[in-house]
């Protein structure tokens, strides 16, 4: 698989972190502590840099459905060699029983004047998750780079990554700004997944949020992508542009409309109402504040959570990101 050079992983750069209204700027050092809340741990699936070997095939043609994945919503990477077609798996699945939280109930129905999402041409920071299956590639979820000190660090839903294969031999990537079956920004290996505990243990639909290692040591994706700025606290409802790659489709959509409070015993949501939001976008970002000239701004939730993100394409959920995240991002800092 494809990754840009980039200079050797030791640089000590901060990090912008925002939380709500008022800025909480805070340095992402790398601090050899731990940062924990209630027990918090790393879901750390086997490091050691190694990229994962090339598979000479064609180039996509279109992102199909395929048989069933891990994740309700899910989406795409860049080569040096020739990538496997990637094929997209349909995937409708409950948040975890096993979970503290109350059980899933079906989501309201939307109303006709219900916006839709749009087909665009993408944005460098916000790409498509791949694994690779049969010689193939098998797009699943949606993942946007964030802004760290290593530069190394991604972001999307926790239940995106469940059952995966990661480490030496990992068996998914990671494609920025994945478009109409090209990869501008390369094709990047994910190498560890960073969980809260809680998920770990429960499958918490209030912590279904990870953080992912991308690329070969010492390569910096962030350079070559820009990254997401993360922001906790932020006060709702706020209107907020949420993109995601469709299983269905060769290209990412986009839609504005306003992130609210999800007002349902046991939950830490917000939800977002806009058609066009199917299986493949699980792990898209809600951005707050986008520059038009960038395409980056402040991520303040992925689509995952109630429901793995929502039983209908028309109704999309989040975790709300508060401390739980800002933790997990140190952890993953570090």
């Amino acid at each position: 698989m494809s990754e840009p050079g980039a200079p050797n992983r030791s640089g000590q750069a901060s990090c912008g972190f925002e939380s709500g209204d008022s800025a909480e700027s805070i340095s992402a050092g790398r601090s050899p502590a731990a940062v924990r809340r209630n027990g918090l741990l790393i879901a750390v699936i086997a490091s050691g840099g190694v990229l994962l070997a090339v598979i000479a095939v064609s180039q996509p043609d279109a992102l199909a459905a395929a048989q069933g994945a891990a994740s309700p919503r899910p989406s795409t990477p860049v080569p040096s060699a020739a990538v496997p077609s990637p094929s997209v798996p349909s995937a409708s699945v409950p948040s975890g029983s096993s979970s503290p939280s109350p059980s899933p109930s079906p989501s309201p129905s939307p109303s006709s004047s219900t916006p839709v999402a749009v087909p665009f041409d993408g944005t460098p920071a916000v790409g498509a998750l791949f694994t690779v299956k049969n010689g193939k590639l098998v797009h699943f979820c949606t993942a946007a780079v964030v802004q760290s000190p290593h530069e190394d660090l991604a972001i999307t839903a926790a239940h995106c990554m469940q059952g995966r294969r990661l480490g030496a031999n990992s068996t998914v990537t990671f494609a920025p700004g994945y478009y109409d079956g090209k990869f501008p920004f390369g094709q990047w290996l994910v190498r560890q997944e960073f969980v809260d505990s809680n998920w770990q243990k429960h499958q918490d639909a209030n912590d279904d949020f990870a953080f992912l290692l991308v690329g070969r040591a010492g390569h910096r994706i962030q350079k070559h992508t820009g990254g997401e700025r993360l922001e906790i606290n932020v006060p709702l409802p706020h209107p907020v542009e949420v993109i995601g790659y469709p299983d269905s489709t060769q290209q990412p959509v986009t839609c504005s409309a306003p992130a609210t409070r999800l007002h349902l015993k046991g939950y830490r949501q917000m939800e977002f109402i806009c058609g066009g939001f199917p299986n493949g976008t699980s792990g898209g970002p809600f951005l707050i504040r986008v520059n038009r000239k960038t395409g980056t701004g402040s991520v303040m939730g992925v689509i995952g959570g109630y429901q793995q993100g929502g039983d209908t394409p028309e109704i999309s959920y989040s975790a709300l990101f508060e401390r739980n995240v800002k933790e997990l991002f140190k952890q993953a800092s570090a």
